[in-house]
């Protein structure tokens, strides 16, 4: 991201305000590594408190389904010229193999459709390399528009509709 954008720095700012707004995402230490008009990547440090086995010391498997869930409604931002609220209508995980234990676990995600009610979102969690997966995700994220105003106002969602759109 050297060569970053001002819209790539504006992505980057909202990524980080969305992780920052996450109380879990906050207490597990997640942080934001880049993000970008491709996407992004977040990382969870490995602690005891994450630990699924005691005896082997990997995570457990539902924290990283909370990062995986963390990062994809995150990357929703790289997506929209402004943030809207928008909450997880699915989820699907395949686990490839378990994280090595003491090690941060990384996730890349990238949305790949936007319509005017859905954001289709898919990545990985990895730790050596993006190519060698630990899990795979795809989520599915419904756009409630920009719901909240000034001072943390709620307003009320906008209707809207495109001719043709499928997804609903």
């Amino acid at each position: 991201m050297a060569n970053s954008s001002p819209d790539d720095q504006k992505i980057l700012i909202m990524a980080q305000q969305f992780l920052k707004a996450i109380p879990h995402c906050h207490k597990l230490g997640m942080t934001i590594v880049s993000a970008d008009s491709t996407g992004v990547v977040v990382e969870l440090p490995w602690s005891e408190d994450i630990v699924g086995n005691p005896e082997t010391g990997v995570i457990h498997s539902g924290v990283v389904t909370t990062l995986m869930d963390s990062a994809c409604g995150i990357s929703t931002v790289t997506a929209l010229p402004e943030p809207e609220m928008c909450p997880t209508l699915d989820l699907r995980i395949d686990h490839m193999g378990k994280p090595e234990p003491g090690r941060p676990l990384y996730a890349s995600v990238a949305p790949y459709r936007v319509t005017s009610n859905i954001i289709f979102t898919r990545g990985t969690a990895w730790q050596n390399s993006p190519d060698e997966p630990i899990a795979h995700c795809v989520g599915t994220f419904m756009r409630l528009g920009k719901m909240f105003g000034p001072k943390g106002k709620v307003s009320q969602p906008k209707s809207k509709s495109e001719p043709g759109d499928s997804a609903s």
